[in-house]
C-alpha cells in the first residue's frame, strides 16, 4: 500500500488543481462580465474546499483512484467535477453571450493548465541527473496526469448537455426556439449525465461517451498539447 502513496499524491494534486481552477475561472469570468454572485457567496476562491462536490470531487475520483491502483498498480486517468460556481445570468452585462463566455472559461482554463503542465517538462529536462530518479519519475507522472486530468475535464464539460459548459454555450448560441427547450433540460441534466457515464455503456459498450473522450485525450489531445508546448511528437 505504501508504494501507492506517491502515485496517489500526484494524482490527487493534478485532479484537485484541474477541478478547482476550472470552477474559479467561471467565477472570475462572471465577475469580469458584471456578476459578483460567486464573490458574494465566497466561491470566488482558489481554496479547493470551497468547491467540493461529494460525488464529483470525492466519490467518483476516489473510486477511480482505488480501482486503478488495485488493478493495474498505477493511475492512468482521472476524472471528476466540483460544485458549480453560482452565476446570476441576469446580472451579466450581456446575459446571453456573457453566459457563453462564462461557460467557456472553465474548459479554456483546463486547456491552458494542460499546456502549462507540458511546459514544465522543459525545465525538468535541465534537472536530469540532478534530481533523484524517484523524484524525477514523480514529477513526470504529475505532468502526464495534469495534462490528462485537464483535457478530460475540459472535454467532458463541453458535452452539449446543460448544466455542463457545452450545454450552456449551445443555449447561448442557438436561436431561441431551439435554445429554450435545451435550457429546460438543465434540471434533469445531472441525471442525464450520470446515465451517460454509468448506464449507457452497460447497455452497449459502443455507446460510451467517456470512452470516446478518453480516446480523444490519450491520442490526439495529448499530442496536440505537447506540440503546442514545443515538444517533438
Amino acid at each position: 500500500m505504501s508504494d501507492w502513496l506517491p502515485e496517489l499524491a500526484v494524482a490527487v494534486l493534478a485532479t484537485v488543481l484541474a477541478i478547482t481552477l476550472h470552477e474559479a475561472a467561471h467565477g472570475y469570468a462572471a465577475l469580469g462580465l458584471g456578476d459578483d454572485t460567486a464573490q458574494r457567496a465566497g466561491r470566488l476562491s482558489l481554496n479547493p474546499l470551497r468547491h467540493v462536490d461529494p460525488v464529483g470531487t470525492l466519490l467518483l475520483p476516489g473510486l477511480l483512484l482505488l480501482g486503478q491502483l488495485l488493478t493495474i498498480g498505477r493511475v492512468e486517468a482521472m476524472f471528476g467535477w466540483a460544485k458549480p460556481v453560482p452565476v446570476d445570468v441576469m446580472r451579466l452585462r450581456n446575459p446571453r453571450y456573457g453566459m457563453v463566455l462564462v461557460a467557456a472559461a472553465g474548459p479554456a482554463m483546463n486547456v491552458f493548465l494542460a499546456w502549462c503542465a507540458a511546459m514544465l517538462a522543459h525545465p525538468l529536462d535541465s534537472l536530469q541527473g540532478a534530481l533523484p530518479p524517484q523524484a524525477m519519475e514523480l514529477a513526470l507522472r504529475f505532468i502526464v496526469l495534469s495534462i490528462m486530468a485537464n483535457l478530460l475535464l475540459g472535454l467532458f464539460n463541453l458535452l452539449p448537455i446543460p448544466p455542463l459548459d457545452g450545454g450552456r454555450i449551445l443555449v447561448g448560441l442557438l436561436p431561441a426556439p431551439l435554445a429554450l427547450p435545451l435550457a429546460r433540460l438543465e434540471r434533469a441534466g445531472l441525471l442525464i449525465v450520470m446515465l451517460l457515464i454509468f448506464v449507457l455503456p452497460r447497455i452497449s459498450p459502443s455507446l460510451d461517451p467517456i470512452g470516446w473522450i478518453v480516446d480523444l485525450v490519450v491520442g490526439p489531445g495529448f499530442r496536440a498539447i505537447l506540440f503546442l508546448a514545443g515538444h517533438e511528437t
